[in-house]
């Protein structure tokens, strides 16, 4: 595979950055609070790296972002203005583009959209990792019309999740919740191959006890794939790795009220999170590895009734001397909202993103970049 092209090969290919324009895709698609306001600027800040790098250089920086999903069309419920606003505390000078899924060419990675980005531009580079997954306009364009590069934060997610795959210390242990086996299914199937034991929580466990023909009561779970987390747990035994499910969980009994079960919930029951002795196994599983991945939370955590299994494994993944990497989206909430997130080694910035090159070793928008003019 081809090298990906630096902040410093792109500053060589430009002949240096004084007075050169440069676009920086970033991913400022921040949470928005009730009142309107930037409720964490975390994506804005961890773009200053790259935008800093570049202007101490001399270059006049043009930043991009989608926020939101608006339909192809301005929507003042999207507009870029209070990011605006940060980036302007943060970063004065640089400025930065209205929403690019303002324009329908953005998803449809329309090459007339492209060809309005990189006019009057001298280099591009790509700092949004949380989108690089999606071959849209700002991501898979630029690179074949200016000298093109990765900056420093999509260039450590690469580091730090292609390591995972090619590299693990041992043992290694990936951590997956969250609602539907399918959503996970090829990363599954991918960290079979690399992982010493997968851990699984969620309602995506109930499809797994379906698979073993436990009774689920009235929990969520998926008919259709059944059969494939059959094959998963014949798989994983074949390769001799250990699929963790739970010992117990966490719910509601047929009337409604909170109740504990063990692996076989009663008719009318309905499981939102493990249960404490499931906990308690997931975190010695935890504490005995040297590098731990984990994506999914292991309940309905928003709910604090069924908090306790996320919040429990998100201070095992905090006190344990591992190598940690949580893969964004929901699990990287659950950390925040435990005031946990400093506490691990890498939060990436992209949850389908993170999913999708831990599967594949590569991404559309990495393509671009290897594939590029320079």
């Amino acid at each position: 595979m081809s090298k990906i092209p630096t902040l410093e090969d792109l500053e060589a290919n430009l002949g240096g950055l004084t007075g050169k324009r440069v676009l920086v895709r970033t991913d400022f698609n921040v949470p928005f609070d009730d009142s309107g306001e930037i409720a964490d600027d975390f994506r804005i800040r961890a773009a200053l790296p790259t935008i800093n790098w570049l202007t101490e250089r001399g270059a006049q920086v043009v930043t991009a972002s989608h926020l939101g999903r608006p339909k192809g069309a301005p929507d003042p419920q999207y507009t870029m203005v209070p990011v605006r606003e940060r980036l302007a505390e943060l970063a004065p000078g640089v400025e930065l583009l209205e929403n690019l899924r303002f324009d329908p060419g953005e998803t449809a990675n329309d090459p007339t959209f492209v060809k309005t980005l990189v006019e009057n531009v001298d280099g591009y580079v790509n700092d949004a990792f949380g989108a690089s997954h999606r071959a849209h306009a700002s991501i898979v364009g630029p690179p074949q019309f200016v000298p093109s590069a990765m900056g420093r934060l999509l260039e450590q997610e690469v580091e730090v999740l292609l390591g995972l795959r090619d590299k693990p210390r041992r043992p290694f242990v990936a951590i997956l919740g969250g609602a539907k086996i399918s959503d996970k299914l090829g990363v599954v199937e991918a960290l079979l191959d690399v992982v010493d034991a997968l851990v699984i929580g969620g309602a995506m466990c109930f499809t797994f006890f379906a698979a073993q023909g436990k009774s689920i009561g009235d929990s969520l779970f998926e008919p259709d794939q059944v059969e494939t987390c059959k094959r998963l747990l014949v798989e994983a035994g074949e390769k001799g790795k250990t699929i963790h499910l739970p010992d117990d969980i966490t719910g509601v009994d047929a009337a409604g009220e909170y109740a504990t079960f063990g692996t076989r919930l009663p008719a009318g029951a309905k499981g939102f999170d493990i249960g404490p002795g499931s906990a308690a196994a997931f975190t010695d599983v935890i504490m005995d590895a040297r590098m731990v991945f984990w994506n999914g939370p292991m309940g309905m955590f928003e709910d604090e009734r069924f908090a306790a299994g996320t919040r429990t494994v998100a201070q095992a993944m905090a006190d344990t001397k591992a190598f940690t990497v949580v893969g964004g989206g929901d699990s990287a909430a659950a950390l925040a909202q435990f005031g946990l997130d400093d506490e691990v080694d890498h939060v990436s910035t992209g949850g389908g993103a993170s999913l999708e090159l831990l599967e594949n070793g590569d991404l559309p928008g990495l393509q671009a970049l290897r594939e590029g003019t320079s």
